[in-house]
C-alpha cells in the first residue's frame, strides 16, 4: 500500500532500498514536499550535490521476451526489438514490475487501435506500436509526460498520438485494448468509461482487486508483490 501511495506522491520516481525486513523509499525535489505533507513523521536527510541525475544509476535495461526495454545510454540486444525509453520528468523506464506485467499481457494481445491512460513516458504506447499494434493513443495529465513520451516515440521511430487529457474528466477515445499502468482508484474510476473491447491495468498491489464496470476480469500476474489484470468486455 505504501508503494502504491508513493506512486501517486512521486509520479516522476522514487527510489527503493531494502534493509533486511526494512523497505526504504525516497524521493526528492517537489516529490519530496508532497511525501512530507502526507507522511509527516517522515525522515529528511540532506543529499549529495548531483543528486537529480542518481536515477540513472537505477535505469537499466530489462527483457520481457522480444522486447529490450532500456535507456539510451545502453546497447540493445541484437536479437530484440528495443524499446530505447529515457524517462526526463516523467514516470517509467520499463524496470518497475507493473510496467513488466503490462508488457507481458500486451505480448499475447492481437494487433489493433491501443489507448495508453497515464502514458507516463511513453514506455507502453511506444512498446505497442513496436509490437504492431495501432493507431496508438497516449493520453496524459501531465505535459511534461506527453512531451517526453514524444520525444521517445521519435527515438524509437514509431507514431503514437500523445495529447494531453485529464482522464478523470474528459471523455476518452475509443480503442480496441486499454492500457492503465496508474493506481488503483483512478483505474477503477475508469470503469463504465472505457469504450475498449479490452483492458491491461496494473499500479495496484496483490492484495486490490480491481473492478471495472461492463468488463470481467480474464487473467491476472503478479510480481514482486505487484498485480496486473486482463479484462475483457462482457
Amino acid at each position: 500500500m505504501l508503494r502504491a501511495r508513493f506512486l501517486e506522491l512521486a509520479p516522476g520516481g522514487f527510489e527503493e532500498a531494502e534493509h533486511g525486513v526494512r523497505v526504504e523509499l525516497a524521493a526528492y525535489g517537489e516529490a519530496a514536499a508532497r511525501v512530507l505533507g502526507a507522511f509527516p513523521h517522515a525522515v529528511v536527510s540532506d543529499v549529495e550535490p548531483g543528486w537529480e541525475e542518481r536515477w540513472r544509476d537505477f535505469h537499466r535495461p530489462v527483457r520481457i521476451g522480444p522486447l529490450w526495454i532500456g535507456p539510451p545510454w545502453e546497447v540493445p540486444d541484437g536479437n530484440a526489438i528495443a524499446v530505447v525509453v529515457d524517462p526526463g520528468r516523467a514516470f517509467g523506464t520499463g524496470a518497475h514490475a507493473t510496467t513488466r506485467l503490462c508488457l507481458e499481457f500486451l505480448l499475447g494481445q492481437g494487433p489493433g487501435s491501443v489507448l495508453d491512460v497515464g502514458c507516463g513516458s511513453g514506455v507502453l504506447a511506444i512498446a505497442a506500436a513496436k509490437l504492431g499494434h495501432g493507431p496508438v493513443i497516449a493520453v496524459d495529465f501531465d505535459e511534461a509526460a506527453i512531451e517526453t513520451a514524444k520525444a521517445n516515440a521519435a527515438v524509437n521511430g514509431v507514431e503514437i498520438d500523445a495529447r494531453r487529457l485529464d482522464a478523470s474528466e474528459r471523455p476518452l477515445p475509443r480503442a480496441d485494448l486499454a492500457l492503465a499502468n496508474i493506481a488503483l482508484e483512478p483505474v477503477e474510476a475508469l470503469g463504465g468509461r472505457l469504450e475498449v473491447e479490452r483492458a491491461i491495468t496494473s499500479g495496484y498491489l496483490v492484495a486490490d482487486q480491481p473492478q471495472l464496470g461492463g468488463l470481467r476480469r480474464t487473467g491476472r500476474r503478479e510480481l514482486d508483490g505487484w498485480a496486473a489484470d486482463l479484462f475483457e468486455r462482457r
